[in-house]
Parts: C-alpha cells; sequence; structure tokens
C-alpha cells in the first residue's frame, strides 16, 4: 500500500511483497497466462516465462489488465497475433485500451503488441472451463482446469458454478481481507465456502495487507494456505 507502515508493508519477509493477481499455466500448446496486471512484465521475468500461447482476462478491472501492453513481447517471440479470450464487454474495454494491438502495426520497430479477441467459450479446450462468478454485480470469469479451479475477485458464486466446484483437488479463491468487503470474499466467507466446496487444498489470494504472511499461515484451518509471488500449484 503507497504510503503505509504497517508491518506488512515494511516488511522485508518476500512473501509479504504482492504484486497483483495472475495465473500462468504450462503446457505444450495450451499454455495460458490468466489476466495482465500492471506488474506483468516483472512477474514474468522474475518466473522466466518466456511464452504463452494465449490469454484469458477475468474481468477489465484496471489491476487485471494494465499489463497488456507488455505482452508484445511474445509477439516477437511467436511471429503472430496473441490469442486474447474474454466476456465480450472485456473485449470492448481492451478494444479501447490498446486499438493499436488490433491491426498489423504500421510502425516498424516500435514494439507494438498484435492481439487477436475472442469472447470467452464455455470450453476453452477439453482441459479449460470458464465460467461466470459474481465481482459484486459484475460477472467476471472463474476458471477450472481438470481438479483444479482459480477465482479471483469474487463475492458470490452462483450455484450453477458451484456444483462444478466441488470436490476439487486444488482451489484458489479471493479473501482480499479480514473484514468484510462489498464485491470481495473476506477471510470469513472465503473459509465458509471452502468448507463448502471441501477441496483437498485451499489458497487465498488477492491479498491485501491485512495478511502478515507467517503469523496467518499458521492461524488458518488444516488445508488452508495463503497464496504468494511465485506459488507452484501441481494439476494431476
Amino acid at each position: 500500500m503507497i504510503g503505509c507502515v504497517c508491518r506488512v508493508c515494511l516488511s522485508d519477509s518476500p512473501k509479504n511483497k504482492r504484486t497483483r493477481s495472475a495465473l500462468y499455466l504450462p503446457g505444450d500448446g495450451f499454455s495460458t497466462l490468466i489476466d495482465a496486471p500492471p506488474e506483468l512484465r516483472l512477474q514474468l521475468c522474475r518466473e522466466r516465462i518466456a511464452f504463452t500461447d494465449r490469454v484469458i482476462l477475468t474481468h477489465a478491472h484496471a489491476d487485471h489488465v494494465m499489463g497488456l501492453d507488455d505482452l508484445r513481447r511474445f509477439n516477437d517471440v511467436t511471429g503472430r497475433p496473441l490469442p486474447i479470450y474474454a466476456q465480450a464487454p472485456v473485449l470492448d474495454v481492451v478494444r479501447r485500451m490498446v486499438p493499436y494491438a488490433l491491426h498489423t502495426p504500421g510502425q516498424i520497430g516500435g514494439g507494438v503488441p498484435s492481439f487477436e479477441l475472442h469472447e470467452a467459450p464455455a470450453v476453452l479446450d477439453p482441459d479449460i472451463e470458464l465460467f461466470e462468478v459474481m465481482h459484486g454485480s459484475l460477472a467476471v470469469l472463474g476458471v477450472k482446469i481438470r481438479g483444479f479451479a482459480y477465482l479471483t475477485d469474487v463475492s458470490e458464486i452462483p450455484p450453477s458454478a458451484e456444483e462444478r466446484l466441488m470436490d476439487l483437488e486444488t482451489l484458489i479463491v479471493d479473501a482480499t481481507r479480514i473484514a468484510p468487503h462489498s464485491t470481495h470474499f473476506h477471510l470469513e466467507k472465503a473459509l465458509e465456502v471452502i468448507e463448502e466446496l471441501r477441496p483437498q487444498q485451499a489458497y487465498l489470494t488477492h491479498l491485501a495487507h491485512d495478511y502478515e504472511y507467517d503469523e496467518w499461515v499458521s492461524r488458518l484451518p488444516a488445508r488452508v494456505a495463503l497464496s504468494y509471488d511465485g506459488l507452484r500449484v501441481a494439476i494431476s
């Protein structure tokens, strides 16, 4: 938090230094980046990610799309436009944000990205399912890959989505702060949802500076942990 002198913001622990939320799924032919936060270039360099086949945008809030221009590097690597999948209103935001990325660049050597925009299908390939959950009054995308699901920025899970999230191996879910929040799960609500969905392991994400990592990781229920920058999770 800018200008904050709390113990989390002043902490030297790497697990208390949080960039905005994103997730990368490696895989031959279907590597996928989920969201493009403002620190995207730093995140990709830190994790040594040099390639993605496509991008999924869960929604168009600034902390999930303001790194879009940094995706230009993937165009350099592949020599082709980068497919981006999102809901139709999100694609409209992308068109307004980066119109220069949606046609053949006329500027040689200008570092201009090139995108192909696609409305998100219910099933992106046999392993990736996309569905809507609520972020306040806004419908945003949740992502499921086999026994793994990722729900960032969520305040309500509709029954149709809840059915497909039962008994997962791993669930990563929003718990942005300790106190109640109008558009995000807070800690108590996230733990209630985890208890209902019964994943084998759950990670809390989109964390504000309420959470000091070492303190809270020891206070959480069994099979619930805080996520952190650089966390790796196996998907069977």
